[in-house]
């Protein structure tokens, strides 16, 4: 792999292996919290964050990036706050890794909320008629049931995080090393003479790397229905 590949480009491999790695791992909470709201709660501004959660779907990736840059950039409104403690996203990996969990965010709670809906609301009001508190009824009966779509919702999300280009240029630009990911190293490539076959090889990884992780998103989530189908 070393000589299939130059060193920026396996780094840029391993930099989004990363990014989407944190990426998925932060927002999966949130994303169970919010995707059961959605389904099982009703309150006032219930479409506007359904609105919200969807808005990077349709948003261009760029704007979204600016965005973000205005919210978290040094002199942003959030940005400016973290800076004081340390904490810089701007131009750097854990900024990719917040565009690459935003951009993903819609395709994780999607899967999982339809997972939820699934889910027969008699069971849970069974077990809560029993004593059992919200919170308990949740982590035993709801979660176990829902187990499958919440590894496809994180996978998903996974594989969009891999591919994220957009948002992630516009936040923490393009610098080898640091911030270029494996779609933004593929647009490097392209931009110089003779970086046709290095874009192509990279292409192939990204397609890989895509492909298996929608086979084992499948695959995990049959597993896990089957068990609990036997359970």
């Amino acid at each position: 792999m070393g000589d299939w590949l130059t060193p920026d480009a396996w780094q840029a491999v391993r930099l989004s292996l990363t990014v989407s790695l944190w990426a998925v791992a932060a927002s999966l909470p949130l994303g169970i919290l919010v995707a059961y709201a959605l389904a099982r709660w009703r309150f006032p501004g219930h479409g506007l964050l359904n609105g919200l959660v969807h808005l990077p779907l349709v948003l261009p990736p760029v704007v979204t990036g600016y965005l973000l840059l205005l919210t978290f950039g040094r002199r942003g409104w959030v940005g400016q706050w973290l800076d004081q403690v340390g904490i810089v996203l701007a131009f750097r990996w854990t900024g990719a890794a917040l565009a690459a969990a935003v951009m993903a965010f819609p395709l994780m709670v999607r899967a999982i909320r339809l997972s939820i809906e699934a889910v027969d609301p008699r069971l849970e009001q069974a077990a809560s008629t029993l004593g059992a508190p919200r919170v308990w009824v949740f982590l035993t009966v709801t979660l176990p049931l829902i187990l499958p779509g919440i590894l496809a919702g994180a996978i998903l999300a996974f594989a969009k995080a891999m591919g994220e280009f957009g948002a992630t240029i516009t936040f923490v630009s393009n610098i080898p090393g640091q911030t270029q990911t494996l779609p933004s190293a593929i647009y490097a490539f392209l931009q110089v003479p003779g970086g046709e076959g290095a874009a192509a090889r990279l292409v192939l990884i990204a397609i890989a790397i895509a492909m298996a992780a929608l086979f084992l998103s499948e695959w995990l989530s049959r597993l896990v229905a089957r068990r609990i189908r036997g359970l």
